[in-house]
């Protein structure tokens, strides 16, 4: 009878939401009618050709966060075998890092070499390359590679400053760790594009706190200036009275990414952090600082000349501010006494 296959007489597979194959269908003894009527009854979902899932379970993968996409990448790597795994930008956005640009629309796979089917699903791209198995992760019921691995494979294919705000990402969301980016590209070999992804991880830094920040630093490092301080916590008087973006001691000089939204007051999102913020930049403008701020979109085109950084001139006041120890938070509680930068 017809109405006697229920999900749960599919075969397990271990896959996100169990999703089958219509050769592993065939293989557990259903027959193409009855795949057919459990489709039209809309008891299995099919995710893509001869792809399934019992529709319970999609619903409710479908309605995670990551959902859509995990459901994708999985229903792209069954046909593939078990040496398959999302990578690239796919397991970049399941992972939570950030990305430079426009996503591509398809999912990226790695699979090892002669292992598996040949053939992808439309709009699927396979990279064939090695998987060792300090390379794999599961992340929201997917197989992908790692963070560290992840970070690396894009820095090989992208330009530098698109590399840097992904390594920076996985770096400041505690994804991946130096050691674990030094680990990759150690086992790696003479992969295309790896002294790029090199240059890519040396430069990477876990203070960077956003997409703006980490170009910034690009930009910074291609006009030749040297690397500010990221996060500095900045105070006179012995208190702390701003945490800005960047700041070079030996020139006095301040500098912020985050444009207009960090203090004004029509981005009301968290009202404290735009008072604070607007307390702290009227207290900037009177010290003896040099303050660069909203800088804009470095991939626009609006390149930082070392010679004419955007800045304010520099007021003299009663007391000078003094850098103090960098923080990731918001400042709450008192202000601690100011003393010396610590920096990684």
């Amino acid at each position: 009878m017809l109405d006697t296959m229920a999900s749960f007489d599919l075969p397990e597979t271990g896959r996100l939401a169990n999703i089958v194959t219509n050769a592993e269908l065939l293989c557990a003894g259903f027959s193409a009618a009855q795949i057919r009527t459990k489709v039209s009854r809309g008891e299995l979902v099919r995710l893509d050709h001869g792809i399934y899932g019992p529709a319970e379970r999609i619903r409710s993968v479908s309605a995670t966060g990551p959902g859509a996409l995990a459901l994708r990448a999985a229903a792209a790597l069954a046909p593939l075998g078990p040496h398959a795994v999302a990578s690239h930008h796919t397991a970049a956005q399941l992972l939570g890092l950030a990305l430079l640009g426009r996503v591509p629309a398809g999912i990226a796979i790695t699979r090892v070499p002669g292992s598996g089917s040949r053939t992808a699903r439309t709009g699927a791209r396979v990279h064939n390359a090695a998987l060792p198995a300090g390379h794999v992760d599961r992340c929201a019921g997917v197989p992908v590679t790692t963070a560290a691995r992840t970070v690396l494979d894009l820095a090989r294919s992208s330009p530098f400053r698109a590399g840097v705000v992904v390594a920076d990402s996985a770096l400041h969301n505690d994804r991946a760790t130096k050691e674990e980016l030094a680990a990759v590209i150690d086992s790696c070999g003479r992969w295309p594009g790896l002294q790029c992804a090199a240059e890519v991880a040396a430069f990477a830094d876990a203070l960077a706190e956003s997409p703006l920040e980490s170009m910034a630093r690009v930009a910074f490092r291609d006009c030749g200036l040297p690397p500010p301080q990221l996060q500095a916590l900045l105070g006179a008087d012995g208190r702390v009275i701003a945490r800005v973006d960047f700041y070079w001691e030996r020139f006095r000089t301040i500098a912020e990414a985050d444009g207009e939204m960090k203090y004004d007051n029509r981005f009301r999102g968290n009202s404290s952090i735009t008072t604070r913020c607007g307390v702290a930049g009227r207290r900037l403008r009177g010290s003896a600082l040099r303050l660069a701020r909203h800088l804009g979109h470095p991939s626009a085109g609006s390149g930082v000349d070392p010679g004419r950084v955007p800045a304010r001139q520099p007021q003299q006041s009663q007391s000078s501010l003094t850098p103090s120890e960098p923080g990731r938070g918001p400042l709450t509680g008192p202000a601690p006494a100011c003393d010396a930068v610590k920096t990684r």
